[in-house]
């Protein structure tokens, strides 16, 4: 018996999680280490990132990544982080907009 989308969505939510607390496990300043998501472009923590052919995801973008290759909507991490470019665009804005808010006061 197949599993439901709902069942792999919910189990890749578990092994994503885990990811993040084994690697606060092995590494408890990566809860707190930031890095630039190269999919959805914010600043995460390296806590349950994964590297995937050069691109460094976040965990929330990593899970992205893992229920769309079970549920066999992407091929690669590549439609992904292309499917992801506007909201890389619009981080990168909003960080510019912050910065020059902060130059301001």
């Amino acid at each position: 018996m197949s599993k439901s989308k709902e069942e792999i969505i919910e189990e890749m939510q578990l092994v994503v999680e885990q990811m993040r607390l084994d690697d606060i496990e092995d590494n408890p300043d990566s809860e707190t280490e930031p890095f630039e998501c190269d999919c959805c472009g914010q600043e995460k923590y390296l806590a349950g990132s994964v590297e995937y052919s050069g691109y460094r995801l976040c965990n929330d973008c990593v899970l992205l990544a893992e229920t769309g290759f079970a549920l066999g909507k992407i091929k690669d991490v590549q439609e992904l982080v292309d499917a992801m470019e506007d909201s890389r665009l619009e981080g990168l804005c909003n960080i510019i907009k912050e910065e020059e808010r902060k130059a301001n006061n």
